[in-house]
């Protein structure tokens, strides 16, 4: 006798079916990896809360995107920590400035073989360690912002970025970056909006990885963790405004927002897998209480399966090279 209700069964007997049966499939090419560079560093530094991951030396940071190009990784996503801060974030408009420079040297290591992306945002930059400028009563200042948005996405497109991110969550900001490219000759570098991005409390190893100076916190301008249809409408206003490709951020904490962008985008979502929810799962499979490999693996197609069509993680190549063994 046949039992319809064991049909799913059937179709999880052997590793072979179950490659073969899969709904999401992962590919090297589907991630992409954030890396941060430090001005003045002789050698690469460890992160002590992000174990694996490092603030790299221009001659690290290429190796790194070198190695990325051989696992058939997506693309690489630039954060600069420059030696020098000030209120106004200067530092992110000098073309010799650490973020400008080290675009220019992956784009010379790797040329088009990685979709290089830029980090559009002052947070690393301003000695407050907000994301834009601040006005007399503290506040951040989003028009004076977007101004020195502007500059800084033209100083990243000369220096060859692809893709930029402008992470900010400044009103308006997708409009006069791409206004910005525009009238500067970069008509064909693309825009990757952080259109729905969430204060979070797990962005901390992110704040020792580009030692940020932040006092308080982002909660006027980012995103409530309590809302899920305001993301609809910080999506749609950066779609208007041109967006080439969209964000989510965090992801696993965020996957019903995640899936919600994805079922109405006309653009490619991705999410980004932030630094607390990479320190949690090496710090659990450091105290042996998960398998390391699994639980990457798992979380990151989780993020694929609510719908990101690519995923920011810190595993990026390590999982690349795992996915190119299977």
């Amino acid at each position: 006798m046949s039992f319809p209700n064991h049909r799913p069964r059937r179709l999880r007997t052997t590793p072979a079916m179950r490659r073969l049966t899969a709904e999401t499939r992962l590919a090297p090419a589907d991630l992409i990896l954030p890396a941060f560079i430090r001005e003045g560093l002789i050698e690469p530094s460890p992160i002590s809360s992000m174990p694996g991951v490092v603030q790299h030396t221009t001659e690290s940071l290429k190796r790194a995107a070198a190695e990325a190009v051989e696992l058939g990784v997506g693309g690489i996503m630039l954060f600069g920590v420059p030696a020098v801060r000030d209120a106004q974030g200067t530092a992110s408009l000098d073309p010799e400035g650490v973020l400008n420079k080290a675009i220019r040297d992956v784009k010379a290591e790797v040329g088009d073989d990685l979709v290089i992306m830029g980090d559009v945002c002052l947070d690393e930059f301003t000695d407050h360690g907000h994301c834009g400028v601040l006005d007399s009563d503290g506040y951040v200042d989003n028009d004076a912002t977007l101004e020195i948005y502007g500059r800084m996405a033209v100083a990243q497109a000369d220096a060859g970025a692809h893709v930029l991110g402008p992470s900010g969550m400044m009103d308006g900001q997708i409009a006069v970056i791409r206004q910005a490219l525009e009238e500067s000759g970069h008509k064909n570098t693309a825009v990757l909006a952080y259109a729905a991005k969430y204060a979070s409390a797990f962005y901390g190893p992110f704040r020792e990885a580009v030692d940020s100076q932040l006092k308080g916190d982002r909660r006027t301008y980012q995103m409530d963790a309590s809302n899920r249809r305001e993301a609809i409408l910080e999506v749609e206003l950066d779609l208007e405004e041109g967006a080439d490709m969209v964000m989510v951020k965090p992801a696993m904490s965020y996957l019903d927002i995640l899936a919600d962008v994805a079922a109405m985008s006309p653009v490619p979502v991705s999410a980004y897998q932030i630094s607390g929810e990479y320190a949690m799962i090496e710090a659990a499979a450091a105290n042996g209480w998960i398998d390391r490999r699994g639980a990457i693996t798992e979380s990151v197609l989780g993020i694929k399966r609510a719908g990101a069509d690519t995923v920011l993680t810190y595993w990026a190549s390590e999982l690349a090279g795992w996915l190119k063994e299977s």
